[in-house]
């Protein structure tokens, strides 16, 4: 972990003794806020894993998600060519802004007035220009992983999470067999209900493992640019398991 005397000398903090941070989210690439750091925030962030700010309306120290529990887990901390300003990667549990919106940065200026829209279309990193769907299953994930880590009464998906791997599992089985049966049957708008349910489980699933959309994106993309006969050499491992034997 950084924080010797040589790294803190490459930060240039202003007369104040604060330095901004940017926050963007991995998964997305979406920017979630601005806020400042001071010396003290910053070693707290660097030692917790957790960002820590400086307010400067309260005079005071806190941390992210102390209240709300929308916490922001530290992936990777960069620094500007000028040493002024910081560049926090971050893993988000739920909005980032006390709006409830998912970004700060909700407002668009247009015709000369501040209008609110919706994440925009591809903003995801790596995803291509128009495209919602990457955006969609972000946000889908971004609620999943809340549920996992703040339970609330009532929510479906946290009933799936307490109901442990097994349950989870016999969802995205029974919703690829509907997909089966609907394929089967040639039922343009079942496919897509279906289709859509079994995507949903399978995010579940996925936040179970806290694996992200983006490793899934990651590895379709390495498929994309490796050439068939390559794919059987890169393919891990699967490790199989039954009562009282592996």
């Amino acid at each position: 972990m950084p924080g010797g005397a040589a790294w803190w000398r490459e930060l240039r903090f202003d007369q104040a003794g604060l330095i901004p941070a940017v926050i963007q989210e991995r998964d997305s690439g979406r920017v979630l806020m601005v806020a400042f750091m001071s010396r003290e925030s910053l070693d707290l962030t660097l030692n917790t894993g957790f960002t820590h700010f400086w307010s400067r309306s309260r005079k005071a120290l806190w941390k992210k998600g102390e209240t709300s529990g929308h916490t922001q887990r530290v992936v990777s901390l960069r620094v500007d060519c000028d040493g002024d300003a910081l560049l926090v990667e971050v893993d988000q549990d739920g909005p980032a802004c006390h709006t409830g919106e998912t970004s700060c940065f909700f407002r668009r200026s247009a015709d000369g007035r501040w209008t609110r829209e919706a994440p925009p279309a591809g903003s995801a990193v790596g995803a291509p220009s128009g495209s919602a769907e990457r955006t969609v299953l972000d946000r889908v994930y971004a609620v999943i992983r809340d549920r996992k880590a703040h339970p609330r009464e009532g929510s479906y998906v946290v009933s799936l999470f307490e109901g442990g791997i097994d349950r989870i599992l016999k969802k995205v089985s029974e919703e690829a067999g509907e997909v089966v049966i609907a394929s089967k049957n040639g039922a343009r708008d079942a496919i897509i209900w279906e289709t859509a349910d079994l995507w949903f489980h399978t995010l579940v699933a996925l936040g179970y493992h806290d694996i992200s959309p983006q490793a899934i994106f990651e590895e379709l993309e390495r498929r994309f640019n490796t050439p068939a006969r390559a794919m059987t050499t890169t393919r891990p491992a699967t490790r199989r398991t039954s009562k009282g034997k592996e």
